[in-house]
């Protein structure tokens, strides 16, 4: 197997796919080594049937540059979608979704293929076609899994800086996704304690 891994991150204005809406995404490419083979990124039209949640829109009033990069010049889902469906597909070797964390941001990706490209992220018994490998993977829990540190004390946040590539959780989708990217090549390279 020749895995790619295609670290994702995106920026919502709400928690829930479909109630609220995808703002932006980035995803960064790299192969089993963690070097960069190649990146996407977008800013999309929100759902026109869809809300914000005061909560989270309170919480973008924090971060101005990122709000500002989430909803700069978007582009319709579907076109960003289908888009993103080709990129993935022209990508060398096996891609595996990864995220930060898997649960949410997987959620959010697997959505927006669905309904706008008919496609279903991840492997299943369903018909048609699957974009990534597997379940995909869940860097937090992977951090876990290679450090021996509580899952609750994997943030990227947690982690020094070199770790991250020094790239600044700041929120913007392509800067997270890059930083995301950087600790998992980090992480790749540490033995896990029982390989120790």
């Amino acid at each position: 197997m020749n895995p790619t891994y295609v670290v994702t991150d995106i920026e919502v204005n709400g928690p829930t796919p479909g109630s609220h809406s995808m703002l932006a995404f980035a995803s960064v490419a790299i192969d089993a080594e963690g070097e960069e083979i190649d990146f996407f990124q977008a800013v999309l039209a929100r759902l026109p049937e869809a809300g914000e949640d005061p909560v989270t829109m309170e919480w973008f009033k924090g971060f101005p540059e990122a709000w500002a990069a989430a909803t700069h010049d978007p582009k319709p889902p579907a076109e960003v979608m289908q888009s993103y469906a080709a990129w993935v597909r022209g990508l060398p070797g096996q891609p595996i979704f990864a995220a930060q964390p898997l649960a949410f941001d997987g959620a959010w990706i697997d959505y927006y293929l669905r309904r706008f490209a008919d496609i279903r992220m991840l492997k299943g018994p369903w018909i048609g076609e699957r974009l990534f490998f597997t379940a995909g993977l869940c860097i937090q829990a992977f951090a876990a899994g290679r450090t021996g540190r509580a899952l609750h004390e994997c943030s990227a946040e947690a982690f020094p800086p070199e770790w991250l590539g020094h790239v600044p959780h700041n929120h913007i989708s392509i800067d997270d996704a890059r930083g995301t990217a950087n600790l998992l090549k980090t992480l790749l390279q540490i033995k896990a304690p029982a390989e120790r």
